[in-house]
């Protein structure tokens, strides 16, 4: 069955911008997240084949690659999730001239024959609350992917580690070199597919491969300060390797909800506060919530005005890496009275009456008027 292009997996354009391209992966790896399709084999299936397409678009050298040749640039390295380093192995017609441009070092991976069969990464996404990103906080998350095989430790041989062979081909380096004409090529031993090892009697529980698919359930520590979008990264929790080579990485995808109260900007909090016209006109206190449940009492000063605001320093976000803190800003909005009663209505009729008579009480709005009235007179008018 032909593989499916990875734009097309992504449901993106080819000349999408790495914006578009993590959008449009966070979209489709929220809607088939195993957490949210408990026994769907298809959603997982699809969850797999969108976080491969999205680590090879994501990366730019990889994605030129992939735009240039296709599926055929990452043939025999376990798709995009290994990286250039098993993409360009396994015999690829590719293989002899990056290495020799760049001393077989596109992805980092490819010095050794241990890290030939090296699993693929993995992605997945998780949602906290603001509360959650403020203090930190413990996820349990379920991961579809392959795991060592216990049949045989990961080996790929039946009767373990011990009844694996060191390549006769190669010698356990996982590559040969041939002469051709004035140049030594290097190319990926073709008896043992670069691993240096050779399998005699593969395991009849993973077929000789050393990992079997299989749900794995991990604890993801979020620290607090986190912002939306971070990623974090969890060394060796990816896909195992081939016949015992070293795991993929699991990358984290944090996504932090929207609060009804509390808005974050950097390491900032803000708080819209509405005051009654009669509480910012005469000054008092207010109680206003803390991001970590708590209260906080502020002053608010006689005549203050609807968009000013006041810091409270060190009640906002952990910097990560730090132990500073940001501050937390209650932000003022005066609010007009309606539906009023029939005393309050006359009251603030009186009160109209009173301001227009020069008691200045509203010096901003007669200054004004007062220069609306300097325009005009110039005018002539």
């Amino acid at each position: 069955m032909a593989k499916r292009d990875y734009y097309e997996t992504l449901g993106a354009s080819r000349d999408a911008s790495e914006e578009d391209l993590k959008k449009a992966y966070r979209k489709l790896a929220m809607k088939y997240h195993p957490d949210r399709n408990h026994g769907d084999a298809s959603a997982e299936v699809k969850f797999k084949e969108v976080n491969e397409a999205y680590e090879v678009l994501k990366d730019g050298e990889k994605r030129a690659a992939y735009d240039r040749y296709g599926h055929a640039a990452f043939e025999g390295g376990g798709g995009g999730g290994g990286g250039f380093g098993g993409g360009f192995g396994g015999g690829s017609p590719f293989e002899d001239i990056f290495e020799q441009m760049f001393g077989g070092g596109m992805g980092g991976r490819r010095g050794s024959a241990q890290a030939a069969g090296r699993g693929s990464d993995l992605r997945t996404t998780i949602e906290i609350t603001l509360e959650e990103a403020f203090a930190g906080t413990k996820k349990t998350i379920r991961v579809p992917s392959s795991v060592a095989c216990e049949a045989c430790d990961g080996s790929g041989a039946e009767g373990g580690k011990a009844s694996v062979q060191t390549c006769p081909t190669c010698h356990g380096q996982g590559k040969v070199r041939a002469q051709q004409g004035f140049f030594l090529v290097e190319r990926t031993c073709p008896t043992c597919g670069g691993t240096g090892r050779q399998v005699k009697n593969p395991c009849k529980v993973c077929q000789g491969a050393g990992r079997v698919q299989r749900d794995r359930t991990l604890n993801v520590t979020v620290p607090a300060g986190v912002e939306d979008g971070t990623r974090i990264r969890l060394t060796g929790e990816g896909e195992a390797g081939l016949r015992g080579a070293p795991s993929g990485d699991l990358y984290v995808d944090v996504g932090v909800k929207a609060h009804p109260i509390f808005q974050r900007d950097g390491n900032n909090i803000f708080v819209r506060v509405p005051l009654r016209m009669t509480q910012a006109a005469l000054g008092g206190n207010v109680e206003v919530p803390t991001i970590d449940g708590g209260r906080a009492r502020v002053t608010i000063p006689q005549g203050t005005q609807a968009g000013d605001q006041f810091r409270l320093r060190g009640k906002g976000f952990s910097v990560l890496r730090s132990a500073a803190k940001g501050d937390m800003y209650v932000q003022v909005a005066v609010e007009t009275p309606q539906n009023l009663s029939a005393k309050q209505r006359e009251l603030l009729e009186q009160f109209e009456a009173e301001a227009r008579e020069g008691d200045r009480s509203s010096p901003e709005s007669e200054g004004f008027f007062a220069k609306v009235k300097e325009f005009w007179d110039g005018l002539g008018r």
